[in-house]
Protein backbone atom coordinates (compact mmCIF):
# COMPACT_ATOMS: atom_id res chain seq x y z
CA UNK A 1 0.00 0.00 0.00
CA UNK A 2 1.42 3.41 -0.94
CA UNK A 3 1.66 6.37 1.41
CA UNK A 4 -1.32 7.99 -0.32
CA UNK A 5 -3.35 4.82 0.18
CA UNK A 6 -2.51 4.80 3.85
CA UNK A 7 -3.58 8.42 4.10
CA UNK A 8 -6.97 7.62 2.60
CA UNK A 9 -7.59 4.50 4.69
CA UNK A 10 -6.31 5.84 8.06
CA UNK A 11 -8.69 8.79 8.07
CA UNK A 12 -11.87 8.39 10.18
CA UNK A 13 -13.91 9.14 7.08
CA UNK A 14 -11.96 7.28 4.41
CA UNK A 15 -14.62 7.92 1.74
CA UNK A 16 -14.43 11.68 2.22
CA UNK A 17 -10.64 11.53 2.24
CA UNK A 18 -10.62 9.56 -1.01
CA UNK A 19 -12.96 12.06 -2.62
CA UNK A 20 -10.70 14.93 -1.54
CA UNK A 21 -7.67 13.18 -3.04
CA UNK A 22 -9.50 12.77 -6.37
CA UNK A 23 -10.58 16.41 -6.31
CA UNK A 24 -7.05 17.65 -5.56
CA UNK A 25 -5.45 15.47 -8.23
CA UNK A 26 -7.90 16.54 -10.95
CA UNK A 27 -7.53 20.19 -9.95
CA UNK A 28 -3.73 20.01 -10.13
CA UNK A 29 -3.60 18.17 -13.47
CA UNK A 30 -3.55 20.17 -16.70
CA UNK A 31 -4.65 17.08 -18.67
CA UNK A 32 -7.50 14.57 -18.22
CA UNK A 33 -6.65 11.89 -15.65
CA UNK A 34 -7.45 8.23 -16.35
CA UNK A 35 -9.42 6.06 -13.95
CA UNK A 36 -6.38 3.75 -13.79
CA UNK A 37 -4.24 6.49 -12.26
CA UNK A 38 -6.94 7.21 -9.70
CA UNK A 39 -7.23 3.49 -8.92
CA UNK A 40 -3.49 3.27 -8.28
CA UNK A 41 -3.69 6.08 -5.71
CA UNK A 42 -6.74 4.92 -3.77
CA UNK A 43 -7.56 1.76 -1.77
CA UNK A 44 -9.40 -1.04 -3.55
CA UNK A 45 -12.27 -0.56 -1.13
CA UNK A 46 -13.22 2.74 -2.73
CA UNK A 47 -15.73 2.90 -5.60
CA UNK A 48 -14.05 5.55 -7.72
CA UNK A 49 -16.88 6.02 -10.23
CA UNK A 50 -19.33 6.54 -7.34
CA UNK A 51 -17.00 9.15 -5.85
CA UNK A 52 -16.71 10.85 -9.25
CA UNK A 53 -20.53 10.95 -9.49
CA UNK A 54 -20.66 12.64 -6.09
CA UNK A 55 -18.06 15.19 -7.15
CA UNK A 56 -20.01 15.91 -10.33
CA UNK A 57 -23.10 16.62 -8.23
CA UNK A 58 -21.04 18.80 -5.86
CA UNK A 59 -19.93 20.99 -8.78
CA UNK A 60 -23.25 21.05 -10.63
CA UNK A 61 -24.35 24.61 -11.38
CA UNK A 62 -20.97 26.14 -10.46
CA UNK A 63 -18.41 27.95 -12.60
CA UNK A 64 -16.39 24.79 -13.15
CA UNK A 65 -17.67 21.25 -13.59
CA UNK A 66 -16.23 17.76 -13.58
CA UNK A 67 -16.21 16.28 -17.09
CA UNK A 68 -15.64 12.68 -18.13
CA UNK A 69 -14.33 11.33 -21.43
CA UNK A 70 -14.11 7.82 -22.84
CA UNK A 71 -11.14 7.03 -25.06
CA UNK A 72 -10.52 3.46 -26.25
CA UNK A 73 -12.72 2.08 -23.43
CA UNK A 74 -10.75 4.01 -20.78
CA UNK A 75 -12.43 6.70 -18.69
CA UNK A 76 -10.72 10.07 -18.20
CA UNK A 77 -11.79 12.90 -15.89
CA UNK A 78 -10.99 16.63 -15.80
CA UNK A 79 -12.22 19.90 -14.32
CA UNK A 80 -13.39 22.31 -17.02
CA UNK A 81 -15.24 25.64 -17.09
CA UNK A 82 -19.01 25.40 -17.44
CA UNK A 83 -20.02 25.52 -21.15
CA UNK A 84 -22.78 28.09 -20.54
CA UNK A 85 -20.15 30.61 -19.38
CA UNK A 86 -18.19 30.48 -22.64
CA UNK A 87 -19.47 33.87 -23.84
CA UNK A 88 -18.43 35.51 -20.56
CA UNK A 89 -14.86 34.28 -20.78
CA UNK A 90 -12.27 35.94 -22.96
CA UNK A 91 -9.32 33.59 -23.15
CA UNK A 92 -6.22 34.33 -25.20
CA UNK A 93 -4.11 31.35 -26.10
CA UNK A 94 -0.71 31.58 -27.76
CA UNK A 95 -0.38 28.97 -30.49
CA UNK A 96 3.06 28.54 -32.03
CA UNK A 97 1.76 26.99 -35.24
CA UNK A 98 -1.76 26.89 -36.61
CA UNK A 99 -2.70 23.46 -38.01
CA UNK A 100 -2.70 23.47 -41.80
CA UNK A 101 -5.72 22.44 -43.85
CA UNK A 102 -3.91 19.18 -44.65
CA UNK A 103 -3.51 18.52 -40.90
CA UNK A 104 -7.19 19.19 -40.21
CA UNK A 105 -8.26 16.97 -43.12
CA UNK A 106 -6.04 14.20 -41.77
CA UNK A 107 -7.42 14.68 -38.26
CA UNK A 108 -11.03 14.46 -39.43
CA UNK A 109 -10.28 11.27 -41.39
CA UNK A 110 -8.60 9.67 -38.36
CA UNK A 111 -11.48 10.73 -36.10
CA UNK A 112 -14.15 9.16 -38.31
CA UNK A 113 -12.24 6.09 -39.57
CA UNK A 114 -9.96 5.09 -36.66
CA UNK A 115 -8.01 2.94 -36.31
CA UNK A 116 -6.59 3.79 -39.74
CA UNK A 117 -3.19 3.44 -41.40
CA UNK A 118 -1.22 6.20 -43.16
CA UNK A 119 -1.77 4.45 -46.51
CA UNK A 120 -5.54 4.39 -45.95
CA UNK A 121 -5.51 8.09 -45.03
CA UNK A 122 -3.66 8.89 -48.25
CA UNK A 123 -6.14 6.81 -50.24
CA UNK A 124 -9.03 8.88 -48.87
CA UNK A 125 -7.29 12.24 -49.28
CA UNK A 126 -5.86 11.41 -52.71
CA UNK A 127 -2.44 12.82 -51.80
CA UNK A 128 0.59 11.63 -49.88
CA UNK A 129 0.46 12.88 -46.29
CA UNK A 130 3.67 14.63 -45.30
CA UNK A 131 5.55 13.90 -42.08
CA UNK A 132 4.94 17.49 -40.98
CA UNK A 133 1.20 16.84 -40.99
CA UNK A 134 1.52 14.01 -38.49
CA UNK A 135 4.09 15.95 -36.44
CA UNK A 136 1.63 18.83 -36.06
CA UNK A 137 -1.18 16.57 -34.85
CA UNK A 138 1.11 14.64 -32.49
CA UNK A 139 2.53 17.88 -31.08
CA UNK A 140 -1.02 19.12 -30.46
CA UNK A 141 -1.70 15.86 -28.61
CA UNK A 142 -4.74 15.07 -30.78
CA UNK A 143 -3.58 11.74 -32.26
CA UNK A 144 -1.49 8.81 -31.06
CA UNK A 145 -0.28 5.47 -32.47
CA UNK A 146 -2.73 2.59 -32.28
CA UNK A 147 -2.15 -1.13 -32.69
CA UNK A 148 -0.30 -2.54 -35.65
CA UNK A 149 -2.40 -4.39 -38.24
CA UNK A 150 -1.97 -8.15 -38.39
CA UNK A 151 -1.27 -7.93 -42.13
CA UNK A 152 1.94 -8.13 -44.18
CA UNK A 153 4.29 -5.39 -43.06
CA UNK A 154 2.24 -4.89 -39.86
CA UNK A 155 1.45 -1.22 -40.64
CA UNK A 156 0.91 1.16 -37.72
CA UNK A 157 -2.59 2.56 -37.20
CA UNK A 158 -3.53 6.00 -35.87
CA UNK A 159 -6.27 6.94 -33.40
CA UNK A 160 -7.42 10.09 -31.62
CA UNK A 161 -6.47 10.80 -27.99
CA UNK A 162 -8.22 11.92 -24.82
CA UNK A 163 -6.84 15.43 -25.46
CA UNK A 164 -8.71 15.44 -28.79
CA UNK A 165 -11.98 14.69 -27.00
CA UNK A 166 -11.19 17.33 -24.39
CA UNK A 167 -10.29 20.00 -26.97
CA UNK A 168 -13.45 19.47 -29.02
CA UNK A 169 -15.65 18.99 -25.94
CA UNK A 170 -16.65 15.40 -26.73
CA UNK A 171 -17.33 12.67 -24.18
CA UNK A 172 -16.48 9.92 -26.66
CA UNK A 173 -15.94 9.34 -30.38
CA UNK A 174 -19.61 8.37 -30.59
CA UNK A 175 -20.43 12.05 -30.01
CA UNK A 176 -18.91 13.09 -33.34
CA UNK A 177 -21.64 14.59 -35.54
CA UNK A 178 -23.19 12.21 -38.04
CA UNK A 179 -24.02 12.81 -41.69
CA UNK A 180 -27.54 14.13 -40.98
CA UNK A 181 -26.27 16.45 -38.24
CA UNK A 182 -23.62 17.91 -40.54
CA UNK A 183 -26.21 18.46 -43.28
CA UNK A 184 -28.75 20.07 -40.93
CA UNK A 185 -26.13 22.39 -39.47
CA UNK A 186 -25.07 23.56 -42.95
CA UNK A 187 -21.53 22.17 -42.60
CA UNK A 188 -22.18 19.48 -45.20
CA UNK A 189 -23.91 20.05 -48.52
CA UNK A 190 -26.70 17.43 -48.95
CA UNK A 191 -25.90 17.06 -52.66
CA UNK A 192 -24.11 13.74 -53.35
CA UNK A 193 -21.57 15.43 -55.60
CA UNK A 194 -19.97 17.22 -52.66
CA UNK A 195 -16.88 15.55 -51.20
CA UNK A 196 -17.77 14.45 -47.66
CA UNK A 197 -14.23 14.51 -46.30
CA UNK A 198 -13.68 18.06 -47.54
CA UNK A 199 -16.94 19.26 -45.98
CA UNK A 200 -16.38 17.42 -42.71
CA UNK A 201 -13.05 19.21 -42.42
CA UNK A 202 -14.94 22.51 -42.26
CA UNK A 203 -16.29 21.43 -38.88
CA UNK A 204 -12.82 21.83 -37.43
CA UNK A 205 -11.14 24.35 -39.72
CA UNK A 206 -13.82 26.87 -40.76
CA UNK A 207 -11.74 29.86 -39.69
CA UNK A 208 -8.55 28.76 -41.41
CA UNK A 209 -9.71 28.68 -45.06
CA UNK A 210 -7.96 31.89 -46.01
CA UNK A 211 -4.87 31.81 -43.77
CA UNK A 212 -2.53 31.05 -46.67
CA UNK A 213 -1.53 27.66 -45.28
CA UNK A 214 -4.02 25.40 -47.02
CA UNK A 215 -1.35 23.42 -48.88
CA UNK A 216 1.84 24.13 -46.94
CA UNK A 217 2.93 20.49 -46.53
CA UNK A 218 5.82 19.94 -48.92
CA UNK A 219 5.36 16.20 -48.96
CA UNK A 220 1.75 16.35 -50.15
CA UNK A 221 1.73 15.18 -53.78
CA UNK A 222 -1.10 13.86 -55.98
CA UNK A 223 -1.76 10.13 -55.62
CA UNK A 224 -1.20 9.52 -59.34
CA UNK A 225 2.36 10.81 -58.92
CA UNK A 226 2.83 8.36 -56.06
CA UNK A 227 1.75 5.50 -58.30
CA UNK A 228 4.09 6.69 -61.09
CA UNK A 229 7.01 6.88 -58.68
CA UNK A 230 6.22 3.41 -57.38
CA UNK A 231 6.11 1.98 -60.94
CA UNK A 232 9.46 3.59 -61.76
CA UNK A 233 10.96 2.16 -58.59
CA UNK A 234 9.62 -1.28 -59.47
CA UNK A 235 11.12 -1.15 -62.98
Amino acid sequence: MTQNNKMASDQPDSKNAAKRIIEALLFASSEPVSIKILSDLLPDTQNIEALIDELQNDYKGRGIELSRYKDQNTLFFAFRTAPDLADALNITRNVQKQPSRAAMETLSIIAYHQPITKTEIESIRGVATGKGTFDTLIEAGWIKPGRRRETPGRPLTWITSADFLDHFNLESIKDLPGLKELQSSGLLDPRPSIDIVQQTNDLFDDNEKSDGRENNDKDDVPSNQINTQQKRAAS
